[in-house]
């Protein structure tokens, strides 16, 4: 059964949570229905998306989500392409609360007497049923210019099956494939999947849309927020793809002022090599994004920030990929988001560190005139917290005006501290 809404006669009526989304504008509050909330896309997240699709030609018709959740990757579509909405909920309630956040954005932006948001439906049901949205809609022949689908998957998982997407993959695409814009464009999709896919998945991804339409244009892209992982797994397809890329990687700032840092490759991906060596003063370190490690376009981006030098690859898995190389990486503005940590190795440090040689760490670190020491590597997360406490404490009254870090070198328990480029270039330490 399936129920038709208007965003523009929502009401929040039952709906249980409203609440102001971290990244959107001060003043926009977003519905959600019960537990609806962590499984949001955040605004920032789906502004930005919403500003790619809209740098690609679409033909006539409805942006459709056919498992829209809250709504708020549909509602910046709605702003950004200024096309009429047609989501799909199989819960009541998150239809509701899609609906009611539809038109919230359209307030916001002023638009409430747009066409794009008049015409905007919300269908609660089954979004594998197109003809069944279709039927309460009460428009049969009405057309679709691009389809956008997050289907859920298990939470807190590290690795699921395709099978446990909902809804399944393969039957989106075979219900929908019908009512896409009759047009010599390609059709246009965006299929937002789990960044825990494994290459593998991301094949069996593609045999399932090749099923449907054989030899579609397809981009894979990878979304960081930094912290070290793989925020969102993408796959645009048709004529949303990126024309210069067959790989994409974004890393979303901080700001919403501020504009992304984009990388492209249209080369073949293959994995650095780990290259162990002994460990020395006076080499460069680097703990880098581990997200864009992922996404294959960690050779392309050394390439302008190291260029004429290889480097050495001490880690090329988890969350903080090492690189030791022997000058300093040449940074823009731009790339200082790629860069958890870089420095200058000064000191060999031949001791475990636990909470009895912190202060051993301290000492050495006051020989190098450090006010602060991040520890770069993998700790018991029950003893991370007191270390690093107990060490910003005791630097934080002395009288250091450098930065550091303290990384894992792979041979053996030799641990590597360094000086943050800005500091160490004001007086040579070697």
């Amino acid at each position: 059964m399936h129920r038709a809404l208007r965003p523009v006669d929502a009401t929040n009526e039952g709906l249980v949570e409203l609440a102001q989304d971290a990244t959107a504008p001060e003043g926009l509050l977003f519905h959600h229905a019960n537990e609806g909330r962590p499984l949001a896309t955040p605004w920032q997240i789906a502004a930005l998306r919403a500003q790619l699709v809209a740098e690609h030609e679409l033909p006539q018709g409805m942006v459709l989500d056919c498992a829209c959740g809250s709504g708020i990757q549909l509602a910046a579509y709605g702003a950004a392409l200024r096309r009429p909405l047609l989501g799909v909920e199989l819960a009541h309630e998150r239809a509701q609360a899609s609906a009611m956040n539809i038109q919230t954005v359209a307030k916001h932006m002023q638009s409430s007497e747009d066409t794009w948001y008049v015409n905007s439906h919300i269908i609660s049901g089954d979004g594998t049923n197109a003809e069944g949205v279709m039927a309460a809609l009460g428009k049969p022949d009405m057309e679709i210019a691009f389809l956008h689908l997050d289907p859920a998957r298990p939470r807190n998982s590290r690795t699921h099956a395709l099978e446990e997407m909902q809804p399944p993959l393969h039957r989106v695409l075979a219900s929908w494939a019908p009512y896409f814009t009759k047009t010599s464009l390609a059709p246009s999709l965006l299929l937002d999947l789990s960044p825990r896919l494994t290459a593998v998945q991301r094949t069996e991804v593609e045999s399932i849309v090749e099923e449907t339409w054989p030899g579609i244009a397809r981009t894979w892209e990878w979304t960081s927020r930094g912290r070290g992982r793989v925020d969102r797994l993408a796959l645009w397809l048709g004529g949303v793809a990126d024309t210069h890329a067959t790989r994409r990687f974004i890393r979303v700032p901080a700001s919403l002022a501020d504009a992304p840092v984009v990388l492209r490759s249209k080369g073949q991906h293959s994995a650095p090599e780990v290259r162990h060596h002994p460990p020395k003063r006076g080499e460069h370190v680097s703990i880098l994004d581990a997200a864009l490690m992922e996404s294959g376009l960690m050779q392309e981006w050394l390439e302008r920030v190291v260029p004429s030098e290889q480097g050495r690859w001490a880690f090329v898995e988890g969350r903080r990929p090492q690189l030791h190389h022997d000058h300093p990486l040449q940074l823009e503005t731009e790339d200082m988001g790629l860069v958890q940590a870089t420095g200058k190795v000064v000191e060999l440090l031949k001791f475990s560190l636990d909470e009895t040689t912190v202060d051993q760490l301290v000492g050495v670190a006051l020989e190098h005139r450090l006010a602060s020491v991040k520890l770069r590597f993998d700790i018991d997360p029950a003893l991370q917290p007191k270390m690093q406490g107990s060490l910003d404490r005791q630097l934080r009254r002395r009288h250091g005006d450098r930065e550091g870090f303290v990384a894992q070198h792979p041979h053996g328990d030799i641990l590597l501290l360094c000086v943050c480029p800005s500091q160490a270039e004001q007086s040579p330490l070697i």
